[in-house]
């Protein structure tokens, strides 16, 4: 299985980027969906997360700028940003717990990172 993100760029304060991320392989299902982030000298850290039924969970510096959702049939997940921030600058990593198989146990897979850079 793989994930393979796309979308990252350079874009100015108060502009937009949507990412996205698509798993691929063998997949039996996927449970939730997320998106982290890592700035340069910090942790990586949870920015939005998602359900298989849609329920979206937000951390709150992103919420009311950022958008979350999921395409269960492309099994891929999006990220809108809009009101972006130079604090945004981060590499952004997407976030899948999925199962290969039927009863098979469910696995974390994270997607390569993709550079976002906000300008001032």
């Amino acid at each position: 299985v793989q994930l393979q993100a796309s979308g990252g760029g350079l874009v100015q304060a108060g502009g937009s980027l949507r990412l996205s991320c698509a798993a691929s392989g063998r997949i039996f299902s996927i449970n939730s969906m997320g998106w982290y982030r890592q700035a340069p000298g910090k942790q990586r850290e949870l920015v939005a997360s998602i359900t298989r039924g849609g329920s979206t969970n937000y951390v709150d510096f992103v919420k009311g700028r950022f958008t979350i959702s999921r395409d269960n049939a492309k099994n891929t997940v999006y990220l809108q940003m809009d009101s972006l921030r130079p604090e945004d600058t981060a590499v952004y990593y997407c976030n899948q717990k999925l199962r290969e198989r039927f009863g098979g146990p469910e696995s974390d897979r994270w997607g390569h990172g993709t550079l976002v850079t906000v300008s001032s």
